[in-house]
């Protein structure tokens, strides 16, 4: 299984990114330019939250907020839930399930150095699934013979 090192490497390592103080509406329309689900909260350098598509559907439009009036860390999850590079893409999926969470920061120590989506890790794992299957495959036909 690969792990989440690899991934990151396979995938780039873009961090696209917001401060606490920027409003919503601008924060969603880089996510809207750069085709992405969430934004790291940064202040300076510290990993201060997440802001996702899933934030503000849940915290500024069901409670009829204006995006234009709101800073980021009105609604940002402040929470954060991480994984560093060495683990896998398995373990990070389960965090992902149990924690409820789409987006995860990948942290070398204090040293930010990606973020990982759920549909990263299921490429990773359907990508591995094909190559065992079609290992066992050409094992099967390797070791059959037919008479």
């Amino acid at each position: 299984m690969k792990t989440i090192k690899q991934v990151l490497k396979e995938k780039g390592g873009d961090i696209w990114s917001t401060t606490p103080d920027k409003l919503v509406f601008g924060a969603l329309q880089l996510m809207a330019d750069k085709d992405i689900g969430a934004l790291l909260v940064m202040d300076g350098n510290k990993l201060v939250g997440i802001f996702s598509e899933r934030d503000y559907a849940r915290k500024v439009i069901l409670k009829g907020k204006s995006s234009k009036e709101l800073a980021v860390r009105e609604i940002m999850s402040s929470h954060i839930f991480y994984v560093t590079p060495d683990i896998t893409c398995e373990q990070a999926l389960d965090l992902m399930t149990e924690k409820h969470v789409r987006h995860l920061p990948v942290l070398d120590g204090s040293k930010l150095v990606g973020v990982i989506s759920i549909g990263d890790l299921v490429r990773a794992v359907i990508a591995h699934q094909k190559e065992v299957l079609d290992r066992l495959e050409k094992h099967i036909l390797e070791n059959t013979s037919i008479t």
